[in-house]
């Protein structure tokens, strides 16, 4: 009997059926007293508790099951009324069952769809996140060489033509452009856009040299790179992040402190990875710079974390801006 009828239909079918199997009674027992009265007990006890099915299925046709085999054996044959009741209880507690399972079924696969979706959408805002930091260390890297390099040469280069000079400044000022504009749009790549991955190998330690010659040839007044401790091949991973954090560290030395020297250390400790870069600026600015706010100490700090390290910035013990960046050789 379906749930969806109404309230009303067991009620009705068990009071029905109650009503047969009591004149069932009386017709097939030919008796009186006694025998007749616990047939018609038997025969309503057999069929009236299909009035309870909607909200107590289980034990209505436990109570049916009881009943009916006795009400059979009371008339010596099937009892019609109670073989009914007892045909539509079990059905309707078996379809129940069924379609609890299938709910139930249901409610678990929109509960991995769910989950399935959120976690695809998290990796693709940590992939878009890593995207954005690799083109700011990468790209505004090699912009702000083009920049370095235009006023150097402006700068370096004496008796240049009038119209030589206005070039290279505005080499100079288009590169500045671009490094703001490209801000702006990383800014928007870590919210919303998605790239593809490079497929070139990841840089590491090995190319730091390289890293520090391109700076020294960009003008600045030294750039040294020193490295302490037993050289040992580490995690892939975690080289990259102090290749990047290096980068981004000497980037940011070549566009506050113009001319200034640098000095990269590497220190190769027992328990971790300890990479400084100084410079013998004038410091940490005192106020916002010209242009918005740039994702590269965020990105320093977020490229530490990843690895499970930590990283400090601020003025150095002699003057100067100190990044000091501690990455762990083995995640916490």
């Amino acid at each position: 009997m379906a749930d969806n009828g109404g309230r009303s239909r067991w009620p009705a079918v068990g009071a029905c059926l109650a009503a047969a199997g009591a004149a069932e009674a009386v017709l097939r027992t030919h008796g009186s007293g006694v025998v007749l009265s616990l047939a018609i007990v038997v025969d309503v006890c057999a069929t009236l508790p299909l009035a309870l099915a909607r909200d107590r299925i289980t034990a209505a046709a436990a109570t049916i099951t009881v009943a009916a085999a006795a009400a059979c054996v009371l008339h010596g044959g099937a009892a019609v009324a109670a073989l009914a009741a007892l045909a539509t209880v079990w059905t309707a507690l078996a379809r129940r069952r069924i379609l609890r399972r299938r709910a139930e079924a249901a409610a678990l696969a929109a509960s991995r769809r769910a989950f399935e979706s959120t976690l695809l959408e998290h990796t693709a805002r940590r992939e878009r996140a890593r995207i954005a930091r690799e083109l700011h260390d990468v790209v505004a890297h090699h912009i702000s060489m083009i920049s370095v390099q235009a006023e150097t040469a402006r700068l370096a280069v004496p008796g240049m033509p009038a119209e030589g000079a206005a070039r290279l400044l505005a080499i100079g000022d288009t590169a500045r452009t671009a490094l703001t504009e490209m801000r702006r749009l990383l800014g928007v790549l870590r919210e919303d856009a998605g790239a593809e991955p490079t497929r070139r190998p990841q840089p590491g330690l090995q190319q730091l040299l390289d890293l520090v010659d391109e700076t020294r040839a960009s003008g600045a007044a030294g750039a040294r790179l020193i490295v302490r401790g037993a050289v040992a091949a580490l995690d892939p991973g975690l080289e990259l992040a102090a290749y990047r954090i290096a980068q981004e560290a000497l980037t940011n030395a070549r566009r506050h402190a113009p001319g200034a020297a640098v000095d990269v250390e590497v220190h190769y400790a027992p328990d971790a990875l300890r990479v400084t870069v100084r410079d013998n600026g004038p410091g940490p600015c005192p106020g916002p710079g010209p242009g918005p706010a740039g994702h590269g100490l965020l990105g320093m700090r977020e490229r530490a974390a990843a690895v499970g390290g930590d990283l400090r910035t601020g003025p150095g013990p002699l003057g100067g801006f100190l990044v000091e960046a501690t990455l762990p050789l083995e995640a916490p």
